[in-house]
């Protein structure tokens, strides 16, 4: 079972400002690996590899 809480935030200006911005950067990578994974997969048939070699 999982449980959720709900909360509502009343932030001042200044922190409405600040998590704008966030989340606007936010948005923009996502977006930008989502465009290059579907890309990627478009040109070799394959999708990106999530493995890192140290």
């Amino acid at each position: 079972m999982l449980k959720t809480v709900k909360v509502r935030l009343y932030p001042p200006k200044e922190q409405k400002e600040s998590l704008a911005k966030a989340m606007g950067s936010t948005r923009w990578l996502w977006n930008y690996y989502l465009d290059l994974t579907n890309k990627t997969y478009k040109d070799t048939g394959k999708g990106l590899n999530r493995e890192l070699t140290y």
